[in-house]
């Protein structure tokens, strides 16, 4: 019922740091799409371990960097 998401990102900020990289980049680089990549920035869409980590791949930067879980 409208439950906030647990799994936060700094998604927009890393992409804007990288030379204001665009989703339909980052998309191609992790190989999803860019409404893929819009969904977990917005926190709509919790991506699998293995997408976490590829986009973390992508920024060069450890997953805790990248995705932060708030617990209950």
């Amino acid at each position: 019922m409208g439950k906030s998401p647990n799994i936060t990102n700094q998604i927009r900020s890393l992409r804007f740091h990288q030379d204001e990289m665009t989703q339909q980049q980052l998309a191609d680089l992790v190989g999803v799409t860019r409404q893929t990549i819009n969904a977990i920035e917005h926190n709509k869409y919790s991506p699998s371990l293995e997408v976490a980590f590829k986009i973390a791949g992508a920024f060069n930067q450890p997953l805790i960097e990248v995705f932060q879980y708030e617990g209950e």
